[in-house]
């Protein structure tokens, strides 16, 4: 059978959750789990409150939304990273303003950050303003790719120096610490996914973490069609964006698991990090308190991206699920024409990726054959 990239571990209280969504006709955006799961959410990231939504862009979109980012305006963001980031940016009107990345965590670099803004940007009104297009800077949209959290006390610097929000994508980022401490204080708003191959899954979904109580109310009313009850009234446009009970049924049995998972992925790291050490490759980079979401190897410089593939095909032929990852935003045929700063290590990085199985559930025995036919192929 094919070892798979990254499968969801639904071996604990889920059926029992659902049955009891079905025998007490909660399955809609009503019930018990929703309120338990944003609970339990927010007492993971260290967060005061969290609001669930029907996904990880649509929490971005709200998010963004709900700090101010429209029509015209830019927002601060990694070139590598998933396209559902700049796509929550254009739903917003916006255009995201695309950035490279540093080695160590291929998070957004704050560095390159302040460099830009110092270079192309000036104060117009009180407000940050791009030279070249005339247009806004409305936010700092950082990514914790992987799981690993860059240098967030600079982007706070950054952000409060030039009164930026400062929203995160934390798709990946369950479990992860910064500094021995939770995430979920670092942003004004930090936006999680529970994808099907998240290390937390509710088979879709995400939620929006945050201690601002006026932001997060602002944010539930948009994202629940902003509508004033008990009235059909609506005092604003808003979106249904919200997670369904089923959703959350599966998600709370999740959480219930969270330390067991995240243990299991540093474990898989550590044993391709053993195993791959001898050879010209390395393993994925991460940071001191990382979720360890995904776990690969990375060709040597110069390698190219069909290379990469090369790759995958021999693992496929073993029965193993390998993908190369992220192609860079600017590269992408939506955002071609976007500002950006010079993305010399995104370009170079992203085509020698290559991800591997790392499932939760993965077995010792499975890792042993992943690991001997990479060292075969390589």
């Amino acid at each position: 059978m094919m070892i798979p990239l990254a499968m969801p571990n639904l071996t604990g209280n889920e059926k029992k959750y659902l049955e009891n969504c079905i025998d007490t006709t909660y399955v809609s955006s009503v019930g018990e789990y929703v309120k338990r799961f944003e609970s339990m959410v927010a007492e993971a990231t260290g967060s005061r409150y969290a609001v669930a939504t029907s996904a990880g862009t649509t929490g971005l979109h709200a998010a963004l939304t709900a700090v101010g980012v429209g029509y015209d305006d830019l927002v601060i963001l990694p070139t590598f990273t998933f396209i559902a980031s700049a796509n929550a940016i254009r739903h917003c009107g916006a255009a995201p303003w695309l950035m490279d990345i540093e080695s160590e965590s291929w998070c957004l670099d704050p560095n390159i950050v302040q460099l830009e803004i110092e270079k192309k940007c000036e104060i117009e009104n009180g407000r940050l303003k791009h030279k070249k297009s005339g247009c806004r800077v409305a936010a700092i949209m950082p990514v914790y790719t992987l799981g690993n959290i860059p240098d967030m006390d600079s982007f706070r610097d950054i952000a409060d120096r030039y009164n930026l929000p400062l929203v995160v994508d934390a798709a990946c980022a369950i479990g992860a610490k910064y500094k021995n401490e939770n995430f979920g204080t670092l942003a004004d708003l930090s936006v999680l996914s529970f994808n099907g191959n998240k290390t937390i899954t509710c088979g879709g979904g995400g939620a929006v973490v945050g201690n601002d109580e006026k932001l997060i109310s602002l944010l539930r009313h948009i994202t629940t069609t902003a509508r004033v009850w008990p009235d059909y009234d609506f005092d604003m446009v808003g979106f249904n964006y919200r997670m369904t009970n089923i959703q959350a049924a599966v998600g709370c049995a999740q959480m219930e698991r969270l330390d067991t998972f995240i243990k299991r992925k540093r474990e898989v790291q550590a044993f391709y990090e053993e195993q791959f050490k001898n050879l010209p490759i390395t393993c994925f980079p991460t940071t001191d308190g990382s979720s360890y979401w995904f776990s690969g190897i990375v060709l040597k410089p110069g390698t190219d991206l069909a290379v990469a593939k090369v790759l995958t095909e021999k693992l496929k032929k073993k029965d193993i699920e390998a993908r190369t990852f992220w192609k860079p935003i600017h590269l992408q045929k939506p955002y071609k024409d976007c500002p950006r700063s010079n993305v010399t290590l995104a370009e170079s990085v992203w085509q020698r990726i290559v991800t591997l199985p790392c499932s939760t559930n993965i077995t010792t025995e499975e890792l042993k054959w992943v690991c001997n036919a990479v060292k075969e192929a390589i």
